[in-house]
């Protein structure tokens, strides 16, 4: 799937004209998305540009893998295995950390711990639950929405198609009409699952672009 997506901006950029072609104009849809509608969207202009790159490449990267699940052959999407999430979610915990450590060296854990404006006598309370928040339960959430959305589809396929061919198959006779129904609930959900690869992969690059601002924010 790498090797396939860097084919296909190979193929779209390498003949760049200021009138684009049906391919540089898929190529800058896509990537104008990821600008406008993550990066800039969460971001700005300005932190949006200096942090396009690993938007950009994270959200296409996420797409490939989610639709390995709906590819014949492959069948199972790579962010369905529990490792791809992990790295990402790291990667997305690393690179808003760094962000807020650069922008604020001082203050960053400090005012992420301990807010200011709260009563001295809250921080008791106040303070684990944003070390839980901030620091544990951003990378596990992002972990777990985005495994467990493919492992659902790749799970709900399974069963659509395992039941088709049981019913065409194994079964014979008058059963093989449900046949007919399992395959046709397989090829709608076939495309939601398309829907879907696409939406995980956009809530996860902009989760990512929105915990980057968060550690920017000017009361860090």
């Amino acid at each position: 799937m790498v090797a396939a997506l860097l084919l296909l901006f190979w193929l779209g950029t390498r003949r760049m004209k200021i009138v684009p072609g049906r391919g540089q104009s898929i190529m800058e849809f896509g990537l104008d998305f990821v600008r406008t509608n993550i990066a800039e969207g969460a971001l700005g202009k300005k932190d949006g540009a200096r942090f396009l790159g690993l938007l950009t490449a994270m959200f296409f990267f996420i797409v490939g893998m989610n639709i390995t699940g709906i590819i014949p052959g492959i069948n199972l999407a790579g962010s369905a295995r529990a490792g791809l999430p992990i790295v990402l979610a790291l990667v997305a915990y690393a690179v808003f950390i760094y962000a807020g450590v650069k922008k604020h060296p001082v203050g960053f854990f400090k005012n992420a711990l301990f807010p200011p404006n709260v009563p001295w006598y809250l921080y008791i309370l106040v303070t684990p639950i944003e070390f839980l928040s901030t620091f544990i339960l951003r990378p596990v959430t992002l972990f777990i929405r985005l495994l467990m959305n493919l492992v659902a589809g790749h799970i709900l396929l399974v069963l659509c198609f395992s039941a088709t061919q049981f019913f065409f198959f194994s079964a014979g006779g008058l059963y093989s009409l449900y046949g007919v129904g399992t395959l046709a609930f397989g090829l709608v959900f076939t495309l939601f699952e398309l829907l879907v690869a696409v939406l995980q992969a956009y809530v996860f690059t902009y989760l990512t672009a929105v915990y980057i601002q968060l550690a920017l924010a000017e009361e860090h």
